[in-house]
């Protein structure tokens, strides 16, 4: 099993800034997919005509009017399908992010299997790409099938060969559990597939029933069912398993090797600065929050008007961060600082509000207090959802 130290690779200091939130990351969102996967709720086109012609020159656009005055130590690109584009493509957008946003230290590029050539990877390598997101969702045809994904089990194992021998050592897997006609011991299975290939990280998710997608359709038509004790059990099992393989979890869904956990991530968590690019992009930026257009042609006519078109767009307000930060933080396994949080929670108007949420939860074995650090449980990362809410009852003027 591949195992890495932070200080051996030199971004011990960059994993510290991380994890205060001190980094920018640079979120690329590619909209393209060929087909819509049942599960799945993001902006997305079908690429026709000179479609992405069109979005790569968008893209150049938008980071020309942003004018960046500090480089991104943290690069993303999502989707849609990123792998979608051709090698001289990817090599305009990269050469596009490259000059606009520097070169950034971790440069995660996700893939679907079916998109994995030996030449996409290579110029990938080429670029400074440092972190592949291979998104195999499951090593069964027929949970693939039930997800509505093209890719099948030998394009998955076809496509992870590709990205080793093309030079990459970081490479992370997407699995996906709960859906409809998954049992207990298919998701064993899976676990042991991905463990099998020795990814430096492993990212499992819950399947999720968005408004407006096809498994939404069906849920409400009564053709599947939610069964949440069931989910739990996932849970569980996925900790069991992924911890005996070495594994460490660090977040409710992500678990990693030593010293592989995303950096990018962290970032995030931790209520650091991101700008999205692309349409339907998120940014956390300068003290707002806001989304580009979920439309490539509004986003595209603002672009050549010279405008940058922002929507939901919010004020960072303290109560805002805070609430978000605990959120997320409780997510984490290394939990909150309270410490952090004190001139925060003077703004409240009881202050004894969170050490009183706190020492209930802990009295409910769904937290450990430290010090002035809180951790979830096992037992409380199991409803960190539910948890949510009470830490939003605390934080009224959240969104003003």
């Amino acid at each position: 099993m591949m195992t890495s130290k932070r200080e051996e690779s030199g971004t011990s200091a960059l994993y510290a800034k991380a994890q205060q939130g001190r980094l920018l990351g640079l979120y690329c969102h590619v909209p393209f997919c060929r087909t819509t996967c049942d599960f799945c709720a993001f902006y997305q086109e079908r690429p026709q005509g000179d479609m992405m012609n069109r979005y790569l020159g968008g893209v150049e656009g938008e980071l020309a009017l942003l004018g960046l005055e500090r480089s991104s130590e943290l690069m993303f690109w999502g989707g849609g399908t990123p792998g979608l584009l051709g090698i001289r493509d990817l090599e305009r957008l990269g050469e596009a992010v490259l000059h606009f946003a520097g070169t950034p230290q971790e440069w995660t590029v996700e893939m679907a299997p079916s998109t994995v050539t030996e030449r996409k990877m290579k110029a990938l390598r080429a670029l400074g790409v440092t972190r592949i997101s291979l998104g195999v969702q499951s090593f069964d045809s027929r949970q693939l099938r039930a997800l509505g994904r093209r890719d099948g089990p030998r394009q998955i194992y076809q496509a992870y060969e590709r990205i080793r021998r093309a030079g990459f050592d970081n490479i992370n897997i997407d699995l996906m559990f709960g859906t409809p006609c998954q049992e207990l011991e298919d998701w064993r299975k899976d676990l042991a597939s991905a463990i099998d290939l020795e990814p430096t990280h492993i990212s499992t998710y819950c399947l999720t029933f968005e408004e407006d997608t096809a498994l939404w359709l069906k849920l409400a038509q009564g053709k599947v069912q939610r069964n949440a004790d069931q989910e739990a059990a996932f849970y569980e099992v996925t900790w069991e398993v992924l911890e005996t393989a070495g594994f460490q979890q660090y977040e409710v869904s992500n678990f990693a090797q030593s010293g592989w956990e995303c950096l990018h991530n962290i970032n995030t968590w931790r209520m650091g600065q991101w700008i999205g690019i692309g349409p339907a992009a998120a940014s956390q930026f300068q003290g707002k929050r806001f989304e580009n257009p979920a439309s490539l042609e509004s986003w595209l006519q603002g672009i050549g008007e010279g405008t940058l078109r922002r929507v939901e767009v919010h004020g960072l307000s303290e109560a805002l961060l805070a609430a978000d930060a605990l959120i997320f933080g409780l997510r984490m396994n290394e939990g909150v600082d309270m410490e952090m949080f004190q001139h925060w929670n003077e703004r409240l108007d009881d202050q004894a509000a969170l050490p009183e949420l706190f020492n209930d939860w802990r009295e409910q074995g769904f937290a450990k207090i430290e010090g002035s650090r809180v951790r979830l449980t096992r037992k409380g990362r199991l409803v960190a959802d539910a948890l949510v809410l009470d830490i939003l009852e605390k934080f009224p003027s959240r969104t003003e």
